[in-house]
């Protein structure tokens, strides 16, 4: 019917699909722990970028990727 958009979105989901609060709280310190960890990377000098064995250019590419680009996520 005409207006029930929303209605029938409610019933499209399916809530015992859905993650629990531990697991969403779970994605969430991850999530923070890649913005921190690729900050940290783009803030590194020359000589600490070429113990790592990385460029200058490779840190910046990966400093640039979005916080939920998980190189982990199964």
């Amino acid at each position: 019917m005409k207006g029930q958009k929303g209605y029938a979105l409610a019933q499209a989901i399916h809530f015992d699909r859905l993650p629990s609060l531990a697991e969403m709280w779970r994605v969430l310190r991850r999530w923070r722990q890649l913005a921190r960890e690729r900050q940290q990377l783009a803030r590194l000098d020359g000589a600490a970028l070429k113990d790592l064995g990385l460029s200058r250019a490779d840190a910046l590419q990966e400093a640039e990727r979005p916080f939920w680009d998980d190189p982990l996520r199964k």
